[in-house]
C-alpha cells in the first residue's frame, strides 16, 4: 500500500470511527470530540485525495473539512456561553 493509500484509509476510518460511535449512541453530534473527529478524517482524506489527484473528492472532502471545523467552532461557542451561565448563577 502507498503512502498516500495509507493516509487516505487513515482519513476514512477516522471518519468511520466518528460514524460509528456516534451510532452506538456513544458519542453524540454535538459534541466536540465528533466535530474534531469529523475535522480531522475529512482534512486528511481531503489531502490524500489532493495527492492522487482526485478533485471530486478533494471538493467533497475539502467542504467537510470546513463544515466540520464551523461545527466545531459552533460547539465551542456553545459550552463556553453555558459556561458563563453557570457561574453567573453562582
Amino acid at each position: 500500500m502507498s503512502f498516500t493509500e495509507s493516509l487516505g484509509s487513515y482519513g476514512v476510518s477516522i471518519l468511520l470511527i466518528a460514524f460509528v460511535l456516534n451510532l452506538l449512541k456513544i458519542i453524540r453530534t454535538d459534541s466536540i470530540i465528533y466535530g474534531l473527529l469529523n475535522f480531522a478524517g475529512a482534512a486528511v482524506a481531503c489531502y490524500a485525495s489532493y495527492l492522487i489527484p482526485y478533485f471530486p473528492f478533494v471538493i467533497l472532502e475539502g467542504l467537510w473539512t470546513i463544515l466540520s471545523l464551523v461545527a466545531v467552532v459552533k460547539t465551542i461557542i456553545r459550552l463556553r456561553k453555558n459556561a458563563g451561565q453557570g457561574l453567573e448563577q453562582s
